[in-house]
């Protein structure tokens, strides 16, 4: 076996499965939020200037300590928030990510956020994160995206109990559709709002599985304008199965009326995430963030004809693909978006709602976009421009 061929295996059986179950601890789940902290008071203050952003989750919290933590088992409740960058800070010798955050009565929570987004343009940032974070990891992402996009908006970061482990693929997995259910309701809950007159949603890697059905949810469901306020998409290296993608957004998602009222889609790509290539021989078929092209015969027509061996989802009115192999950071090539300056200038404009970017280059599919390499932006610019801190 070729040990390109057997480095991709190895990757698969680890996000699958070498996993060990959930080891349920040495101490009682209830004991963790016996605390009051854990239950917020309604119309207690909290100093939101410290705490300038707005979290919800479905992570069972520890309050035995004067920090707070979120730990990655399943929680008895959603619970609402407001919390800062993490810091870095020693425990027991090592360094660890602190997040200062405190929980608000949900009452509270929604009424703060209906203040912050009656302030600014009654626009909101939701970010989802994928496979492998705990609420510090997702948390610093989540500053660094509003700090990256000066959004002019509160950014809510939704954190479900991703096992922040190599080995917890398949529980993440688990989590994740059991969290189905939440979120979606969340989402419901939050498009309803007449104070909310546009959702941006930012979903990274196996949040893509959330958010994609939840937003189908909403459509079917919701009371308020056709749920038209969900309308900006972007979809960070999602994995997600490419062809239940391609089926299940034409009907639903992207349908004809959904883009009528503005609604688009925009994915970022990589044929270079070898997260996204051990998620494919673990499931079977391609993901939609990684351009592989399963179909041979495909494969060799575009080999024939001089093009980029790169196979896309299929072109449906409002659906963008950003395919950014070319501009690729990092070990696993699978945080883009987060990593590489030309990726993080692109994605700072999909947010801020533009449609097009002169630096995008054309492809032979109207689209399909790809980024390039910027001379103006070498490796030694990713920190400043993306933002990132660790």
């Amino acid at each position: 076996m070729p040990l390109r061929h057997l480095a991709v295996a190895c990757a698969a059986l680890t996000l699958s499965g070498c996993a060990v179950a959930v080891d349920y601890g040495n101490v009682r789940h209830a004991d963790y939020v016996a605390d009051a902290r854990c239950t917020a008071a309604p119309g207690a203050t909290l100093d939101t200037d410290a705490l300038p952003l707005f979290f919800a989750t479905s992570r069972l919290p520890d309050c035995r300590t004067p920090d707070i933590q979120l730990l990655n088992h399943r929680g008895d409740r959603m619970r609402y928030g407001r919390f800062n960058a993490p810091q870095e800070a020693k425990v027991d010798g090592k360094k660890q990510l602190r997040t200062p955050m405190a929980f608000q009565a949900p009452g509270d929570w929604w009424k703060a956020l209906q203040a912050e987004t009656d302030r600014r343009q009654g626009r909101v940032l939701l970010y989802v994160h994928g496979y492998r974070e705990s609420f510090a990891t997702t948390s610093r992402d989540a500053a660094q995206i509003a700090r990256m996009t000066n959004f002019d908006g509160p950014v809510i970061e939704y954190s479900w109990p991703s096992q922040h482990k190599l080995l917890g693929y398949a529980v993440d997995e688990t989590n994740m559709y059991h969290d189905v259910r939440n979120f979606r309701d969340f989402l419901k809950t939050l498009a309803e709002q007449g104070w909310v007159k546009e959702i941006v949603i930012v979903s990274h890697s196996l949040g893509a599985r959330l958010v994609i059905p939840a937003i189908s949810y909403v459509d079917r469901t919701s009371s308020s304008a056709d749920s038209s306020n969900i309308s900006n998409i972007i979809l960070a290296s999602p994995d997600i199965d490419r062809e239940t993608f391609e089926r299940d957004i034409e009907e639903e998602v992207l349908a004809p009326r959904r883009v009528a009222r503005d609604r688009r889609i925009t994915v970022y790509v990589s044929h270079k995430d070898k997260a996204l290539a051990a998620s494919r021989t673990l499931h079977g078929y391609p993901r939609l963030g990684s351009p592989y092209c399963f179909d041979p015969f495909e494969a060799a027509d575009l080999k024939a004809k001089g093009l980029p061996v790169r196979c896309y989802p299929a072109a449906v009115a409002g659906l963008t693909v950003v395919d950014a192999t070319d501009v690729s950071r990092g070990a696993t090539g699978h945080s883009n978006f987060l990593r590489s300056s030309v990726v993080c200038r692109d994605f700072v404009d999909v947010v801020a709602g533009k449609r097009t970017r002169p630096e995008r280059t054309a492809t032979q599919f109207a689209h399909v976009f790809r980024l390039m390499p910027d001379p103006a932006m070498p490796i030694e610019q990713d920190q400043a421009v993306c933002n990132w801190i660790f």
